[in-house]
């Protein structure tokens, strides 16, 4: 039976469409072991389960229920490469950490869709992607990517689309051009992340619901971590709490910060043909992105960043439905069976956040946005580094990601004042 997070507002259509969603029980007092992990979504996951597979001794811990956070919550999306698109990293970085970045991103994809297809785990894997654009001036950068991807990137899925075919896919004039990505697609997050905890349960983790971690110190050349139900002495750790780390770490909350992020789901759209009938998933060109997606039943999920006002709308689904009726003005009545909410890690330059934050702790974190492939694969390399081998991981670790300025009082702040002018700037 689903039940009301006690971190993210709202029941969400994923949690009311999972065939089971077992418990697991609270840390059952002190213990010794290998590694230790802080975090039960995708990365803390697979990186128990990578590590038990090869006979580590490893315990996890998660604050609430596996799937409360990010990833049991979000818009299922995979996208291709990182949060920027290649070009945009490459005149950043330079052609080669570029493309470095993008194969790393491409293995992360197939990981995720071969971890699932070798488990036997249906995660309602539907492909396609559309990204729509609502600003003109941006024509001559969607018209490259395709071509770009393709010659430089090996990447040949991405064609771009005039305002026809964009209005044809998507079922809606709202957007004036974009881009249709064959290569990737969208998945139901809450059935990858059930199968994925009984997947590191079975391998031999120690995975523990609803076991806070309060304090992380070393002592006596241990590294010891208090929560509430015992402490866990270990050899090396890993901080997998993304927009959830709290006052935990201090290096970590400096760099990754939580943004809300609210998703509504429509009654089955059997009497809307029309609207995305090719069942791509969508996601815009505003800063404050707005992401859509029919789901295999048929209905509308809808999704954007209540960034700029109260955490916490009063009522989400009216908020996800005066968004759709500006896309869709055929559905602004249309029944909200759902709505949900959650917070989403970013960091400033929306690349993710790897670093040893004290020794033999590693945090990893800030996707972005980005995170249903990238979170499983960082999970899988860390697991590899631990082991002793080289990993893309290393990719992140060498990026610049610079802190949120304004020190722990001011940071949120000024991230809502800042979010709120790009809030404004996307209606322009």
């Amino acid at each position: 039976m689903a039940c009301q997070s006690p971190i993210s507002p709202g029941i969400s259509w994923y949690e009311d469409n999972v065939a089971e969603r077992p418990e697991y029980p609270a840390l059952g007092g002190s213990t010794e072991t290998d590694v230790a992990i802080i975090g039960g979504g995708f990365t803390g996951l697979q990186a128990a389960y990578n590590l038990a597979k090869n006979d580590v001794r490893v315990t996890l811990i998660e604050a609430c229920r596996f799937g409360d956070g990010a990833s049991g919550r979000n818009g299922g999306q995979l996208g291709s490469g990182q949060r920027w698109w290649p070009e945009e990293a490459e005149a950043s970085l330079g052609y080669d950490r570029s493309k470095a970045l993008f194969d790393m991103a491409e293995n992360a994809k197939r990981y995720l869709l071969d971890f699932a297809d070798d488990h036997g785990i249906d995660i309602d894997y539907t492909p396609g992607q559309l990204s729509v654009c609502h600003k003109k001036g941006l024509e001559k950068y969607y018209r490259a990517n395709g071509e770009i991807a393709a010659s430089r990137y090996n990447y040949p899925h991405i064609s771009f689309m005039d305002g026809k075919e964009t209005a044809e896919r998507l079922g809606s004039t709202h957007y004036l051009f974009g881009v249709r990505d064959t290569g990737t697609g969208h998945i139901q997050p809450m059935k990858l992340l059930v199968g994925l905890a009984r997947q590191a349960q079975a391998a031999g983790a120690a995975i523990h619901e609803k076991t806070k971690a309060l304090k992380i110190d070393r002592q006596g050349g241990k590294i010891v971590i208090e929560t509430t139900h015992g402490t866990i002495r270990t050899e090396r750790a890993l901080i997998a709490c993304n927009a959830y780390i709290g006052n935990l770490e201090p290096v970590t909350a400096n760099h990754v910060m939580p943004i809300r992020s609210f998703i509504g789901a429509t009654r089955p759209l059997d009497d809307f043909p029309d609207v995305i009938p090719g069942n791509e998933s969508v996601a815009d060109s505003r800063f404050v992105v707005r992401y859509f997606r029919r789901l295999k039943n048929g209905r509308l999920l809808f999704g954007g960043r209540e960034a700029y006002t109260a955490d916490n709308p009063r009522d989400i689904s009216d908020h996800i439905r005066r968004q759709i009726a500006e896309i869709y003005p055929q559905l602004a009545e249309i029944e909200m069976t759902h709505s949900w909410g959650g917070s989403v890690g970013i960091t400033l330059p929306r690349q993710p956040f790897v670093r040893e934050v004290m020794p033999g702790v590693t945090s990893i974190g800030g996707y972005s946005g980005h995170g249903v492939m990238l979170s499983n694969y960082c999970g899988k390399l860390y697991a590899d580094l631990v082991r002793g081998d080289r990993t893309e991981l290393e990719l992140y670790r060498d990026l610049n990601i610079a802190g949120f300025p304004g020190g722990p009082r001011l940071r949120t702040p000024l991230l809502f004042l800042a979010l709120s002018w790009y809030a404004l700037r996307d209606k322009f």
